[in-house]
């Protein structure tokens, strides 16, 4: 692991007051003792609220921010410049963009990626269209002058790694930590043939907890719970997994070799 991302989607930030997003950034940076840098996700869907949790993160001793466009409304792509540019003139640390259209609604167009990555305080995004095309067209426009990560290692995090991603980040890697290490090492190493290994697992795991219309991150937390890594519990709207669903997903983690027999 060379990075932590705090408050993310993984992390539920749409459902955090604005105390337990700072008090989770202090945690992250508490945690990690200076082994690895904490980014932290101030998205919020005005511009004030991104900037103070961005001040946040700098007190908390963050190593950067990554921001959301502003969503629900569908802004156009001169809304969201001036989003991120208010931010980026106020943020006090390097900020990586977020392109997620699946949940955030606006897609990023490429000509806007390209005007974004130009920002002072821009220095990377984290692309999460789970389009390999998409990620392969924003790595070639703007990749010599930010760091791009692939937001779907479960899909095609080796071939993006061998294209120069710098890494990914996702949400497996909270109850697949290791695993989710060897892949990028056995990828940037060139151990092709191991790599494509785990990538085949990472997509197993991803059809496990995501598969059949199932809410991904309440899953996660249960699997990091199966795991030994409490993940708590979501907040509503998702709702708690029955036992039967436990037990099916404690099932498939150990076909997985994830968990051992139990």
């Amino acid at each position: 692991m060379t990075g932590l991302l705090v408050g993310g989607n993984s992390g539920d930030f749409w459902s955090l007051s604005m105390d337990e997003r700072r008090r989770l950034m202090t945690l992250g940076v508490e945690g990690a003792r200076g082994r690895v840098p904490v980014i932290a996700c101030t998205g919020a869907f005005l511009a004030p609220a991104v900037i103070e949790l961005a001040q946040a993160a700098a007190e908390a001793g963050c190593a950067g921010v990554m921001v959301l466009p502003p969503f629900f409304y569908r802004p156009n792509a001169d809304d969201i410049f001036a989003h991120y540019k208010a931010v980026s003139d106020a943020a006090a640390l390097p900020m990586m963009l977020y392109n997620f259209p699946a949940n955030s609604v606006p897609v990023m167009a490429f000509d806007l990626i390209e005007r974004l990555a130009d920002l002072e305080c821009v220095v990377a995004i984290k692309e999460t269209s789970g389009n390999y095309a998409t990620f392969y067209k924003i790595l070639t426009l703007v990749g010599e002058r930010i760091h791009v990560f692939c937001g779907q290692m479960v899909r095609f995090g080796v071939p993006a790694l061998i294209m120069g991603a710098p890494g990914f980040i996702d949400t497996n890697p909270n109850l697949w930590g290791a695993g989710s290490v060897e892949l990028y090492q056995a990828a940037m190493s060139g151990d092709l043939v191991r790599a494509r290994a785990l990538q085949r697992k990472a997509l197993a795991l991803h059809e496990l907890v995501a598969g059949g219309g199932k809410n991904t991150y309440n899953w996660v937390k249960t699997g990091m719970t199966l795991v030994g890594l409490p993940g708590g519990v979501a907040r509503l709207p998702q709702r708690p997994l029955t036992a039967e669903q436990v037990e099916d997903l404690r099932r498939g983690l150990e076909e997985l070799g994830i968990v051992g027999p139990g």
